[in-house]
């Protein structure tokens, strides 16, 4: 699929079919996701990926059912998706490869850094996915781990503390019967988004 077309067709799905995604397919996703850009290629992300029912189960058993604002309608569309992949960042992994001799710094004091890049590359692994999936003829969705239920989400899975749950990205076959909503009237013009060359300048400026 041409990138036009990717980047055309991107948006959030919530009704999924149980249809499985092929074992081959859902390895390029991820192996994509993993060409991500990384602060000095630290790669200091990782992924969870539960593509077994049993696994499923437990990922959703740890899931707030109203998280997000999710109507009962759009959880059963949701947890169809026979596979999520969670995104995880390391901060400290960042702060160890800053600390190395080629960076110049000596210790790992996180003041230096002016954005959690962690977050940043971790966002990046997750655009991957989306257009990964897209580019594969699958939907995706990325939703957020509430913060009540991030202890269980640890616990079920054994994640370490050293790394944090950024989100997760459920993808599969979309359900051509589901309702589509159309959001492209909130779409805000490039005029508000875009400044050139000084805040508050427009292209017509």
């Amino acid at each position: 699929m041409e990138f036009q077309e990717v980047l055309r067709r991107r948006r959030m799905v919530r009704h999924f079919t149980t249809e499985p995604v092929a074992p081959a397919v859902a390895e390029r996703i991820i192996e994509a996701a993993l060409r991500a850009p990384s602060a000095g290629f630290s790669q200091g992300y990782a992924l969870l990926v539960a593509d077994a029912r049993d696994d499923l189960d437990r990922l959703w058993a740890t899931h707030t059912p109203t998280a997000g604002g999710w109507s009962p309608e759009v959880r059963a569309g949701v947890t169809n998706a026979p596979l999520v992949i969670a995104v995880l960042a390391s901060k400290d992994v960042y702060l160890s490869r800053y600390a190395e001799d080629d960076k110049g710094w000596t210790d790992r004091d996180e003041a230096r850094w002016p954005v959690p890049y962690w977050y940043v590359d971790a966002g990046c692994v997750a655009l991957l996915l989306l257009l990964a999936a897209i580019d594969e003829g699958l939907g995706a969705l990325l939703f957020g781990i509430v913060p009540d239920d991030i202890p269980a989400f640890r616990a079920t899975f054994g994640i370490p503390e050293s790394y944090d749950v950024v989100g997760c990205v459920a993808i599969g076959h979309v359900d051509p019967a589901a309702p589509r909503r159309d959001l492209s009237a909130r779409r805000r013009p490039q005029s508000q988004l875009v400044h050139r060359g000084n805040w508050g300048r427009r292209r017509s400026d």
